[in-house]
C-alpha cells in the first residue's frame, strides 16, 4: 500500500508499505480521503511543534474517510458502507474515560502523533484497521472529503458544548481559518442571534462573509474592537481560534459581564487582563480535542444540517501530496485540502 511519509521538514515521500492484514475484531478500511490539519501542517514545515519533535519517519494524517474492506460481524457496519474513521484511540480504562473524559485518556494512541516513542503512525495511507467504535457511518453516496470533514467538526462541536447553548446569544469567532469557519457554521446552526468573525486576512474575511457572517472585521486595523468594547462590552460568547495573543486580548475586551471564552488555538505563553476577567466575572474555557462529539459531526454532516462544503479548496492525488501541502500552507488560497487515495 502507499503511504505519506514525512522524513524531515519538507521531505515528504510516498512510500510503499506493507498493507496490514484483517484482525479479529477490527474494521479494514481502504482510505478514500484525508484532510490535511495544522498539526500536519506544522510537522511539514517546522518538523513539530511546541516541545514536540519528530525524531523518527512518521506516517502524517488524522482527518480520514473510506469504504469497510472488511469487518467484524457484531460491528453494524458491512463491506462497501463509506465510514468517517474517528483518529482518537483511548484504552477505556484509565481514571478519565471511566469518568467519561475520554479526550483526556492517559494512553490515548492518536493518529499521526509525534508525542511518544515511538511515534504514533498516521493514517494518511491506503488501508488502515480501526475498532468498530472509531468507525461512524455515513450515507454511501456522500464524497469522501465531506465525510473526512467529520474530525474538524467534531472539535468545533466539542467547543460548543463547551460554551453552552448559543440560541439567541451574540458570538465573537477570532480566526477564520478552518476552525473558525466551522465554529461559524455551526454556531449559525445552533441559532446564534449574531455572529461576528475577525481574521488578518482579507480573502479569510470575504469567506466568512459568504458563509453568513454577520460581520467579518480585520483584527489587524487599529480599533476595530472599540465599538464592541462600549460600556462592558456586548458579546455572550468568543471562541478564540487563533492561539494569538493579540486576539485573546482584544476579544477579551469584547465580553460581557459573565461571558464565556472557548479556547481552541493553541500556541505559546501569553499575557492577559487579569483583572478584566476578574471584574467581569469571565469563564475561560478550554476546549481540547473531541470524543462523543464524533459522532454528533458525522450525524450533522449526514443530515445536511452542517454543509462543510464552503471550507474545502481542493483535493490531490498522492502523486501531488507536496503540492496539496504546500497549498493547504497558503492561507491566501486554501482553507482545507484534502489527498484522494482513489487515484
Amino acid at each position: 500500500m502507499r503511504a505519506v511519509v514525512l522524513h524531515a521538514p519538507r521531505d515528504l515521500r510516498v512510500e510503499t508499505r506493507t498493507a496490514p492484514d484483517p484482525t479479529e475484531g477490527m474494521v479494514q478500511v481502504r482510505i478514500e480521503a484525508g484532510g490535511i490539519c495544522g498539526s500536519d501542517l506544522h510537522y511539514y514545515q517546522h518538523g513539530g511543534f511546541g516541545t514536540v519533535r519528530m525524531i523518527e519517519p512518521m506516517i502524517l494524517g488524522h482527518e480520514v474517510a473510506g469504504r469497510v474492506l472488511s469487518t467484524p460481524g457484531d460491528s453494524g457496519l458491512e463491506e462497501g458502507d463509506l465510514v468517517a474513521v474517528s483518529p482518537s484511540r483511548n484504552c477505556g480504562i484509565c481514571q478519565y474515560c471511566r469518568a467519561g473524559l475520554e479526550m483526556h485518556c492517559e494512553n490515548m494512541r492518536f493518529y499521526g502523533s509525534a508525542m511518544p516513542v515511538p511515534h504514533i503512525q498516521g493514517a494518511f495511507r491506503d488501508v488502515i484497521l480501526a475498532r468498530p467504535d472509531q468507525c461512524h457511518k455515513l450515507p454511501k453516496h456522500l464524497p469522501g472529503t465531506h465525510a473526512a470533514c467529520a474530525e474538524p467538526l467534531a472539535v468545533v462541536l466539542h467547543a460548543l458544548e463547551r460554551a453552552g447553548p448559543l440560541e439567541g446569544r451574540r458570538v465573537l469567532v477570532t480566526g477564520c481559518g478552518p476552525i473558525g469557519a466551522l465554529v461559524l457554521l455551526a454556531a449559525k446552526a445552533a441559532g446564534a442571534a449574531e455572529v461576528v468573525v475577525t481574521d488578518v486576512m482579507a480573502v479569510a474575511l470575504e469567506r466568512a462573509r459568504t458563509m453568513g457572517a454577520d460581520r467579518a472585521l480585520d483584527a489587524m486595523r487599529t480599533g476595530w474592537n472599540a465599538e464592541f468594547t462600549k460600556g462592558k462590552g456586548c458579546f455572550d460568547v468568543m471562541f478564540e481560534a487563533t492561539g494569538v495573543a493579540s486576539a485573546f486580548n482584544d476579544g477579551l475586551a469584547c465580553l460581557r459581564p459573565r461571558g464565556v471564552m472557548v479556547m481552541l488555538g493553541l500556541g505559546g505563553e501569553i499575557g492577559f487582563n487579569r483583572n478584566l476577567a476578574i471584574a467581569r466575572e469571565i469563564d475561560l474555557r478550554g476546549s481540547f480535542r473531541f470524543h462523543h462529539a464524533f459522532g454528533d459531526a458525522v450525524a450533522a454532516i449526514a443530515s445536511g444540517r452542517i454543509d462543510v462544503t464552503p471550507i474545502l479548496s481542493g483535493s490531490f492525488p498522492l502523486s501531488k501530496a507536496r503540492e496539496a501541502f504546500d497549498l493547504a500552507g497558503d492561507r491566501t488560497q486554501s482553507m482545507k485540502v484534502h489527498l484522494d487515495f482513489s487515484t
